[in-house]
Parts: C-alpha cells; sequence; structure tokens
C-alpha cells in the first residue's frame, strides 16, 4: 500500500501549489489507475461506435512508421487519436466513460490523496480531467474533436518540461510511476517510487534489477 503523507498540512480544494511547495507527483496509468485510461477508452469507444474503426488503417501505417523511425512518438499518437473525429459527442462519451471506469482508481490512492497533488500524464487531458478534478493535471494536449495535438506528447522528458512551465522551483518531495520512462521525473524528486499493483518499489533499487 502506499504509505500515508509525512506531513499534515491541509490545503485549500483546487489550490495549485505554489512554487517550491513539496508536492507529490504521480503518473497516471498503471500508477493510481489499474490499467491504461487510454487503451480502456479506445475500446469503449469501439463497443459504442463501430465508426472508430474507421481510423484503423492510418493507425497501422502510422505505428509502422514510428516502429521503424518514420515517425516520433507524437505524430504515431496523433495518428491513434483520429479516431475521435468518428464520435458524435466526445464530451458525453467521457463522461459515460467514467462511469463504468471510476472504480478503476485505486482505493491506496484515494487514501492518500492530496489537492495539491500533481498528476502528470501522456494521456489527453480531455480524457482525465474528470478523474483529476481536485489535482492539478498536465498532460498530453490533444483535441477531443479531432485528436490533433497542441504541442508534444507528454512523455518522458517533455513531462519535466511541462511541470517546469508551470512552476520552475518546484522540487517533488515524492514521485510515482510504473515505468523508467519517467526518469527523468525521479531524477528531480527527493524520493521516488516504482509502482507495481498496489506494491512500491524504491526507484533505485528497481533500476538497477530491470
Amino acid at each position: 500500500m502506499l504509505k500515508p503523507p509525512r506531513n499534515g498540512i491541509i490545503i485549500l480544494k483546487n489550490e495549485a501549489p505554489a512554487k517550491g511547495d513539496e508536492v507529490n507527483i504521480y503518473d497516471f496509468d498503471k500508477t493510481i489507475y489499474r490499467d491504461d485510461s487510454t487503451v480502456d477508452f479506445y475500446r469503449y469507444c469501439l463497443r459504442h461506435n463501430k465508426k472508430t474503426l474507421l481510423a484503423l488503417p492510418r493507425t497501422a501505417l502510422y505505428g509502422l512508421k514510428y516502429l521503424t523511425g518514420f515517425c516520433d512518438k507524437t505524430a504515431f499518437k496523433q495518428a491513434f487519436f483520429s479516431f475521435l473525429k468518428y464520435l458524435d459527442d466526445t464530451p458525453s462519451m467521457v463522461e459515460s466513460f467514467w462511469k463504468v471506469h471510476a472504480d478503476k482508481i485505486k482505493e491506496c490512492y484515494r487514501k492518500r490523496r492530496r489537492p495539491d497533488d500533481i498528476i502528470i500524464s501522456a494521456s489527453p487531458e480531455f480524457l482525465l480531467r474528470p478523474a483529476c478534478k481536485d489535482e492539478v493535471l498536465i498532460a498530453s494536449r490533444v483535441d477531443p474533436s479531432s485528436g490533433v495535438f497542441s504541442g508534444k506528447n507528454c512523455f518522458g522528458p517533455e513531462k519535466v518540461i511541462r511541470l517546469r512551465e508551470l512552476y520552475p522551483d518546484c522540487r517533488p518531495e515524492e514521485f510515482y510511476s510504473d515505468s523508467l520512462s519517467d526518469t527523468p521525473l525521479a531524477e528531480i524528486a527527493r524520493e521516488a517510487y516504482i509502482v507495481q499493483g498496489d506494491r512500491l518499489i524504491p526507484w533505485a533499487e528497481y533500476a538497477k534489477n530491470n
């Protein structure tokens, strides 16, 4: 289980952390959410709107380009999210999605969440916002109607860049993620942990063995 916060500081709801505050930062998918929210949302859309299948050829083409080094991750993800243009009402689909997937937010996070938490994720902001109403959310900027990205996919080093844009002096007290791809964030945190289910592994220990 995730350990409780070290201090008892109470911060007003929806109050963003000031520069330099000792905040906790979390990845979202497979860290506080049990699976990959983007994959779950895509499957949900497929079940409720078969027209989204029309985006598969483009996704497959860009998947091949990405794997062979002919496009970057942002271009591939943008091609993947082109399925959004086949939805009649993306906000309504997102709302109904969370009605049946909200229970995938881990109970261990629900118990320790603080309103000054920062969630940083590669998943789209429009998708995660309903699940992160109280936390500061930094995520990929994706147009919910077209799937077009505004800026880079919020992944790896880009997460630190986005954090510094908002809080130049912020040094996380604790950082949690399921993936070593988030090492750039782990390196600026005082403590960092790999999350596997509800289990925590010190970052350095996990990185040494993987």
